[in-house]
This record gives structure tokens, C-alpha cells and sequence, in this order.
């Protein structure tokens, strides 16, 4: 199965393909760029780098938050477009599962909890906790992930605190938020920067599909977990 995976959740955000669960390319963005002056452009350059047409892929997989507004839609919204041209299923996977992923993948021997802290703007981080067991096989995605806490957004000592009681030893928190508020975390909790997510999106996706869980363009949803500032005034 042919995939071609977006993440415009952060500035930088990153483009896939993948075959199963092997990535045959991956990009990072240019985050001196908007998403909106980037997009199609750097789908294009992806499959390009893949050596893929468009109209090869049999999935499409993009993150559906949380993330910046802006960005976050602009994502969906191409997604949405690739799947109407191609009549190509897409799949909506959340920025946080992505980011315990790749913690699971990044870390040797990596603690059967992860959690997720990404930087929300406000003194906030979004955040979310799993549990991570491996997979028996590897043919979908390397392991599988059980929410334990969140999604949810809130300063980083207050989310801490609600986790504190989950916590269990080499325990991981990867994002940029775990970076930015690592003094709120206790020394003996691994801290992992964030990697290119689109790889890590494409194999929950194709794991999601498997499932059956794959759905027409219309159907994404944005995982906003703090609501728009628009909504909120």
C-alpha cells in the first residue's frame, strides 16, 4: 500500500510516502515559509522523491491536530483535495499519537508509557499519555498505543501533576513543548525532542486502515483541543 502522509501541526511541518510501513521519502518543511505559500508544492517534491505519481497512491494520511489554526486547516483542506481528485481514502491521525510514536521508535528500550507535550502558545502545551506495547508484527506500524490521559491543554506544572500519578520509571515525553518546559519535569523523566511526524503518521494510518477505519474526504475532522480564538471572542 502507497501512502503519502502531511504534517502541518508545527511552523516546519514534514511530507511522506511510504510503502507499508517503510518510508520511501520524507521532507521537512520550510519554516520560514507559510503552509498556505508551500502547499501543493512540497506534496509534489515528496512523491517526486519517492519516485510515486499521485495517482498511485492507495492512501492518504494527514495529522488532524492539534496544532496552529491556521496551519492545521490548510493541511486538512489539501488533504481533502488530493482525495477528491484521486477518489482516494484519507485518513486523520492525531499529532500527539504521531509524537508517542516516534518517541517509541527514537528511544532504545523505551518505558511502556509515553507521553506527548506540544507547545500551545500561551504558556500551554497540548498533551497526551500512552501506554505503548509492540507490535508482534511490524507489517502496519511497530507498536500499538492506549490513551491513558488527555488529549488536553493546560501549563505544563498543572499537566504534570495530573500525569505524576501515571508516571513509571524511564518514562518519555517528546514534543517541543517537552523541550521548552523541561524544568517542570522530574530528572528522572526522559525528555525527546521532536522528529519529522509524517512518517509516524503514515504507519498509524496504515494501521488505522487496516482496521477499517479509512473514510472519504469528508469526513476528517480537526482535533482542535482548545477551542479557536475566533469561538472563544
Amino acid at each position: 500500500m502507497l501512502i503519502l502522509s502531511l504534517d502541518t501541526t508545527t511552523r516546519a511541518g514534514s511530507t511522506a510516502v511510504l510503502r507499508n510501513a517503510d518510508v520511501l521519502a520524507v521532507l521537512d518543511g520550510d519554516a520560514s515559509r507559510t503552509h498556505g505559500e508551500r502547499l501543493p508544492g512540497e506534496l509534489d517534491r515528496v512523491l517526486h522523491a519517492a519516485g510515486v505519481s499521485l495517482h498511485e497512491l492507495d492512501l492518504l494520511a494527514v495529522a488532524s491536530g492539534p496544532g496552529a489554526f491556521t496551519g492545521l486547516r490548510i493541511g486538512l483542506a489539501a488533504m481533502q483535495g488530493v482525495a477528491m481528485a484521486t477518489g482516494r481514502p484519507v485518513i486523520g491521525i492525531s499529532a500527539l499519537e504521531a509524537l508517542a510514536l516516534a518517541a517509541f521508535q527514537a528511544v532504545p528500550r523505551p518505558a511502556a508509557r509515553v507521553g506527548s507535550w506540544m507547545d500551545a502558545a500561551r504558556g500551554e502545551v497540548f498533551a497526551a499519555l500512552y501506554d505503548v506495547e509492540r507490535a508482534e508484527s511490524a507489517e502496519a506500524t511497530p507498536a500499538r498505543l492506549a490513551a491513558v490521559a488527555g488529549p488536553v491543554v493546560g501549563a505544563p506544572d498543572g499537566v504534570w501533576s495530573a500525569w505524576s500519578a501515571f508516571a513509571v520509571p524511564g518514562m518519555v515525553i517528546i514534543g517541543d513543548g517537552a523541550v521548552r518546559y523541561a524544568q517542570v519535569l522530574p530528572p528522572d523523566v526522559r525528555v525527546v525532542p521532536p522528529t519529522a511526524l509524517a512518517p509516524a503518521i503514515g504507519r498509524l494510518a496504515l494501521w488505522t486502515a487496516h482496521r477499517g477505519g479509512a473514510h472519504p474526504p469528508h469526513q476528517l475532522q480537526p482535533l482542535y483541543v482548545r477551542r479557536p480564538d475566533a469561538e472563544r471572542a
